[in-house]
């Protein structure tokens, strides 16, 4: 694609250049991300981060991310806050906001939503997720954290097993994440969820379509047995009809020290793209995992904020000036290194 510009809305806007092209100039922002330098490449420009649903991550992480390489944000963060109330239109939101700003991200509850508002946006819109449709930055996170985390152990993308667990209906990380993967060769897809919470068919064909194997299970145990990654999804309750159909969902796939030794490899990666459901009746993640070497959540929101720099520099075509406008932090600053 061409990035200089460009709209940032779905997976289906990359190929596997494209990636090796984001992964590359993620790598090379990485000293910033990590505080080791200061750029100030987008010094006077602005980022209008519009998210019309809860977020922490994402939001955060996209506002540090523009802030890294120099530029300032204005945050409009609930629909109440904002004159979508009064009944004005996306294309009219649109049309105001992107005279104010220079990059606008949104997260909105209504699939395609955000493609809506890009097509009468003056400046590039990122998409920040919207409803259960996709989430394009979780996805290109997740899949440069999985490239680190194997190549860590000597293996690479093309090849792996990965089990993806939970609330594979709703949740839209997994279905841009499956979109990204299947671009690679040979992968293992297995899909545990419970009944009635299984990937969408439009997925689940596009990567049989490609050649990968795909193997369903509605039990934790035999589906995570011999991957390489066990990627976990909370349960979508903000997508169910009802809080109560929600509810009959949590906790079924529990994820804890003692099942992941009793069907895991030794170096089975762990992922998830948070927030985690922490409640007694959920814990898809337990917290006895934390001092696991192979819980690479947190490594994950880490990777969060170089990847977003990185489109941010590619739409705004900043890649090549970065390093003119680098200077040494002048604060203490802790040592930022990856969580192992």
């Amino acid at each position: 694609m061409e990035f200089t510009g460009g709209h940032i809305l779905s997976i289906g806007q990359f190929d596997r250049g494209d990636i090796s092209r984001i992964f590359d100039v993620a790598d090379e922002l990485r000293p910033y991300a990590q505080r080791k330098r200061i750029t100030r490449v987008l010094q006077g420009a602005i980022l209008a981060n519009m998210f019309f649903e809860p977020s922490t991550r994402t939001r955060v992480s996209f506002a540090a991310a523009f802030n890294l390489l120099g530029g300032e944000v204005r945050e409009t963060s609930e629909i109440r806050a904002s004159s979508l109330t009064k009944g004005e239109s996306l294309y009219d939101t649109a049309r105001v906001l992107s005279g104010y700003s220079d990059v606008i991200v949104m997260r909105h509850p209504e699939a395609g939503s955000v493609a809506e508002f890009a097509q009468a946006s003056r400046v590039p819109v990122l998409n920040g997720g919207d409803g259960p449709n996709e989430h394009p930055s979780q996805a290109l996170l997740d899949l440069y954290t999985i490239r680190s985390e194997l190549q860590a152990q000597n293996k690479l993308v093309n090849g792996m097993k990965i089990a993806l667990v939970g609330d594979l209906k709703y949740g839209r990380a997994v279905h841009s994440l499956c979109k990204l993967i299947a671009l690679y060769d040979n992968i293992r897809f297995n899909l545990i969820s419970p009944p009635g919470l299984e990937l969408p068919d439009e997925v689940h064909k596009q990567l049989t379509a490609r050649g990968h194997r795909v193997e369903k299970y509605h039990a934790l145990g035999a589906g995570i047995n011999n991957v390489d990654i066990v990627y976990v999804t909370r349960t979508q309750e903000e997508r169910f009809p009802s809080q109560e159909e929600a509810d009959r969902y949590k906790g079924l796939f529990r994820l804890n020290q003692s099942v992941y030794t009793q069907n895991c490899e030794p170096n089975t990666v762990i992922m998830h793209p948070l927030p985690r459901d922490s409640r007694a009746n959920a814990q898809e993640l337990d917290d006895d995992l934390i001092e696991n070497p192979n819980l690479a959540i947190f490594r994950q929101t880490d990777n969060g904020l170089v990847v977003r720099m990185a489109l941010f520099a590619l739409v705004l075509n900043v890649v090549d000036a970065v390093h003119d406008h680098s200077q040494p932090v002048t604060w203490y600053t802790a040592k930022r290194t990856p969580h192992r």
